[in-house]
């Protein structure tokens, strides 16, 4: 595997972290929207992550290419029926269909997306410093 190889890599899975980050930012903005221009509350997004495809004859080096797409799902689970008869998107027996995030876990979903963001910034650190390091030795 050569350098471009590795920045290849990384650059797939920082696209694929700050994707799962606009999706986190937009749950947790939208955690207590109950009327959206589809109808009823928003519903929680989720990121899918897919590997390509790999054929077993290939080498390791070859394998290696990080996540091909991230596609972003809605979550079909049921919302949360909250009584608050005062709200005016309440039903007539009082309750409101709410949003169903949970902002904690989306909080924990940023957490371990910006620290997935920060291995993927080292490595393009260490890949930086190895090539300049590389030029060095060519130079002597």
């Amino acid at each position: 595997m050569n350098l471009f190889g590795i920045m290849s890599i990384t650059g797939a899975g920082l696209s694929a972290e700050r994707t799962r980050l606009n999706v986190v930012a937009s749950n947790i903005a939208n955690a207590r929207v109950t009327r959206t221009p589809e109808g009823g509350p928003y519903r929680r997004r989720d990121v899918l992550l897919s590997a390509p495809a790999t054929d077993f004859s290939r080498t390791l080096s070859q394998e290696l290419s990080g996540p091909s797409k991230a596609e972003i799902v809605i979550d079909k689970s049921q919302p949360r029926m909250v009584y608050d008869p005062g709200h005016p998107d309440a039903d007539q027996n009082g309750y409101v269909a709410m949003p169903n995030v949970n902002v904690v876990e989306e909080m924990a979903d940023m957490l371990t997306s910006s620290r997935s963001f920060e291995a993927n910034t080292s490595v393009l650190g260490a890949l930086k410093n190895m090539a300049l390091h590389a030029l060095r030795i060519g130079k002597e």
